[in-house]
């Protein structure tokens, strides 16, 4: 679905004359492969270039260096532009960037009507998308009567009605208090898990990147630690050495180990965490 080759990208900082007085290499040889159908995470902290990566996936950003290429489409290509975000559609940190109506079902409509989909078809495109969010009994509603949670699901829904293969959640739960991050990740994983979509979950809250298929860690605009989450949280000190928040139980683990109990370092739950001790106690 998406495939990158040694992906560099600058940003240029300019006078008020418009002078270049500086460059900022925010991506460099960034390489990675998703298929379609994962669930893919993209770790960083702030300022580690998964923001500025994202926009690449979706053609917002063209690489300076090397080639991205979307279901097999090279983001260069101006003429293929817009073919590329109606297979890949992102998803921003604050919804309110992404609204432009004052009702909602007219709001998921938005991108549809723009890319000439028949009047008859738009409406049953925003039934289906706003009842796969659990947003279709707010259809009439204003989106500023909505909470943080609830627009950023109107957000997915006016992408998802646009029929894309693949969601690019950039940062999408960071502004949401605990009740919405949860929905909106539960929307997330249900599109996955029963659209068989893909989804690219941009974060740096490590707890949501738990049950996806494959995870990527940048830093300083590179990625510098990739694989499955066991392999991934296996490694708790390069993660602290990025900035990034390990989780609860990778920190208990460790705390256990340095008692001397050997717990495996590739445990994510707290269920996995209790039944190894179980088995472990049971085996002394």
């Amino acid at each position: 679905m998406i495939r990158t080759e040694k992906v560099g990208f600058e940003y240029m900082r300019r006078d008020v004359d418009g002078e270049v007085v500086g460059i900022t290499q925010a991506l460099e040889d960034v390489s990675v492969k998703m298929e379609p159908g994962q669930f893919v995470a993209v770790l960083g902290a702030n300022g580690s270039g998964k923001s500025t990566f994202a926009k690449h996936l979706s053609g917002l950003l063209v690489p300076g260096e090397g080639t991205v290429w979307v279901d097999g489409m090279d983001t260069r290509e101006e003429d293929l532009q817009i073919p590329i975000r109606r297979t890949s559609g992102m998803v921003f940190q604050n919804p309110d960037n992404q609204m432009v109506a004052s009702v909602v079902e007219e709001d998921v409509g938005f991108g549809p009507e723009n890319i000439g989909v028949p009047s008859e078809e738009i409406w049953t495109r925003v039934e289906k998308s706003l009842k796969s969010v659990g947003m279709y009994e707010y259809r009439k509603a204003s989106p500023n009567h909505l909470s943080g949670g609830q627009k950023q699901r109107v957000a997915i829904a006016g992408l998802l009605a646009m029929q894309p293969k693949c969601l690019v959640l950039d940062e999408p739960t960071a502004m949401l208090d605990p009740k919405g991050r949860k929905a909106v990740m539960d929307t997330a994983w249900e599109l996955n898990r029963k659209e068989n979509m893909t989804i690219v979950l941009i974060t740096h809250y490590m707890e949501e990147t738990v049950n996806a298929d494959y995870i990527y860690v940048m830093n300083q605009g590179k990625v510098v630690l990739e694989g499955t989450p066991k392999q991934v949280f296996a490694q708790p000190k390069v993660l602290e050495q990025c900035k990034l928040q390990v989780p609860e139980i990778t920190k208990i683990a460790a705390g256990l180990r340095d008692k001397g109990i050997p717990v495996p370092p590739d445990l994510l739950t707290e269920q996995e965490l209790a039944d190894w001790l179980v088995q472990w106690k049971a085996s002394r």
